[in-house]
C-alpha cells in the first residue's frame, strides 16, 4: 500500500513537525542501533503477523510499524499531536486504576510510554509490554533502561497471547483500538477477560468515539485506515460482550476517553490467581476490585 501523498499531514502538518524535532539527533539515534541484531532477541516463531497490521500504512509510514523508522520516529511525533498534552493523556489511565496490581500487562505497547508510566506509579507490580512490532519493543527497552525500570518486554499477538489464564490484575491498552479492526478489538478484550483475574480491570485509552463521529475528515489528516470503524463502533459495548462489567467510559479533554471494565466474579468454575515470584513479596492483595483474597 502506497503513502498517500494527498493527506494533509503530509502535504502540510509533516513538513511544519519537522522543524520541531531534531531530525539529526533522531538519525544517529537510528544508526547506532543494530536493529535485526536487536530486534532478534525479542522475535518469536509462534508469532505471526497478521494482515490488518503488516498490509497497511500508518500515519503516512510505509510498512506501518514494521520499521525502525516507525519506532524512532513516535515518540517525537506524537508529543505534538496528541492533545492538550500526550504526558496528560496517558495519565488518564493511570489515574483510572482502581485495584492494587500485582501484575500488569500493557498490550500493544509501542514504544513503552504508558508501560513506563504503570510502572513507575505502581513499582512493586511486575509489568509486561506486548507489541507486533519488535522495532517498538526494542526502542521500548532502550526508554525503560535510561529510566531505570525492570520491565518485561515481549513480542506477541494482543488477540492471543499465549499466556496463562487469570494471571493477571490489570490489563491495559493506550491508543491501540484506533488502529484495528472492531472485529480485533472485540477479540482482544475477550482475551484480555481471559488473562484477568476475578474482580481484573481492563483500561482502554484512546480517541473519544463520540468526538470522533463528528470528525470524519481526521483520516485525511493523518493515515488511519481503521479511525472511522473504530468511531463508529463502541468500547463499552464490546466489553460487555466480552463479559466485563461496571464497564463505563470517561471523556478526556473532549478528544480522548478512557473505557475501564472489570471481570466479574463467577458462581462457577472460577479460576483463581496463582501466585508469581513477584507476589510473594507483595502480601495482602487479592482480587482488588472486589476485595477477594488469592
Amino acid at each position: 500500500m502506497a503513502v498517500r501523498q494527498d493527506t494533509i499531514w503530509e502535504r502540510f502538518l509533516s513538513p511544519v513537525v519537522r522543524l520541531l524535532i531534531d531530525e539529526d539527533g533522531l538519525r544517529r539515534y537510528a544508526d547506532s542501533i543494530d536493529w535485526e541484531k536487536e530486534c532478534d532477541r525479542y522475535r518469536r516463531d509462534d508469532v505471526i503477523i497478521p494482515w490488518y497490521y503488516s498490509n497497511q500504512n500508518f500515519h503516512g509510514i510505509t510498512g506501518g510499524y514494521l520499521t525502525y523508522g516507525a519506532a524512532v520516529t513516535y515518540d517525537p511525533i506524537t508529543q505534538y499531536v496528541l492533545p492538550p498534552n500526550e504526558s496528560i493523556v496517558r495519565q488518564a489511565l493511570i489515574d483510572a486504576v482502581k485495584v492494587k496490581p500485582r501484575r500488569i500487562l500493557d498490550l500493544g505497547c509501542g514504544t513503552g510510554s504508558t508501560t513506563l508510566m504503570l510502572k513507575q506509579a505502581f513499582p512493586q507490580a511486575e509489568v509486561i509490554g506486548l507489541d507486533l512490532s519488535p522495532y517498538m519493543l526494542v526502542r521500548a527497552e532502550d526508554k525503560a533502561r535510561n529510566a531505570g525500570l525492570d520491565i518485561v518486554w515481549r513480542h506477541g499477538n494482543a488477540e492471543k497471547t499465549g499466556l496463562s489464564d487469570a494471571t493477571f490484575d490489570l490489563v491495559t491498552a493506550s491508543l491501540l483500538f484506533h488502529e484495528i479492526p472492531d472485529a480485533v478489538s472485540l477479540a482482544i478484550l475477550r482475551e484480555s477477560f481471559r488473562l484477568l483475574v476475578t474482580g481484573g480491570q481492563v483500561l482502554i485509552l484512546d480517541g473519544n468515539q463520540k468526538t470522533l463521529r463528528q470528525l470524519e475528515w481526521l483520516n485525511d489528516v493523518f493515515e488511519e485506515p481503521y479511525i472511522c470503524e473504530y468511531a463508529a463502533g463502541s468500547v463499552e459495548a464490546n466489553m460487555g460482550a466480552a463479559g466485563f462489567e461496571a464497564v463505563r467510559s470517561q471523556d478526556v479533554w473532549w478528544i480522548n476517553q478512557v473505557t475501564s471494565g472489570v471481570k466479574p466474579l463467577a458462581t462457577e468454575n472460577v479460576r483463581q490467581y496463582t501466585p508469581t515470584s513477584i507476589d510473594t513479596t507483595i502480601e495482602g492483595l487479592g482480587s482488588p476490585a472486589f476485595g477477594i483474597m488469592a
